[in-house]
């Protein structure tokens, strides 16, 4: 199963974690991202060539949120899982972002998204996924990692906000991870009515 290298809180998050009960959340998003099973080719990528696409590893990830049935999926230009609870009779909610793809901007996307329902007051609480420094190197060289993702944070002052970064590490080693052709979604091609499937990375020039 995938590994969470570090977990970073900011501004105060682990005490508003404790003060709103939101322990539970937080350990089950954690859970998700352990239970979701991510093997990648192992080598770097050399320039802009990549052997793995973090398409793919968002797509798993997503999966995994899916078949819980009870966080609700982004709805456009919103975070892209939520889930509340009532505890102690007050509802408390919290938003995720998963940033895994080969464009590094849409992590300011993500905070904007969180920041703007954190101070709305629909969600208590936001959490990011990035990819480690080291699963980033076997990745698009525009994907985020934790370092990108802390300096976005705080370059974007959303370390004034209660949010949580957790640091996702792939299991192991396995066959390269392939990239999305053009569809992202998942949705059915209009032409064929088939799903478009995964291509291979291509191999880097020699």
């Amino acid at each position: 199963m995938a590994k969470i290298n570090s977990v970073e809180m900011y501004n105060g998050a682990e005490n508003k974690i404790r003060r709103l009960g939101l322990q539970g959340l937080v350990e089950e998003v954690k859970s998700l991202v352990l239970e979701t099973r991510i093997l990648v080719r192992e080598r770097k990528r050399e320039g802009s060539t990549s052997f793995n696409g973090a398409a793919a590893i968002r797509e798993l990830l997503d999966a995994t949120f899916l078949k819980t049935s009870t966080w609700e999926p982004k709805k456009s230009g919103d975070v892209d899982w939520s889930k509340c609870r009532v505890v102690n009779g007050t509802r408390v909610c919290v938003g995720v972002e998963v940033q895994v793809s080969a464009r590094s901007e849409l992590l300011y996307k993500d905070i904007l998204h969180l920041k703007t329902r954190i101070v709305s007051g629909d969600l208590d609480l936001g959490v990011i996924i990035v990819p480690s420094d080291r699963l980033q190197s076997y990745l698009p060289d525009r994907t985020p990692s934790v370092s990108y993702a802390k300096k976005v944070i705080a370059e974007q002052d959303a370390d004034r906000l209660p949010i949580v970064l957790i640091e996702m590490e792939h299991d192991g080693p396995g066959p390269p991870l392939g990239k999305k052709v053009t569809n992202t979604s998942g949705r059915k091609s209009r032409r064929t009515g088939a799903k478009r499937p995964f291509e291979e990375p291509d191999s880097p020039r020699s």
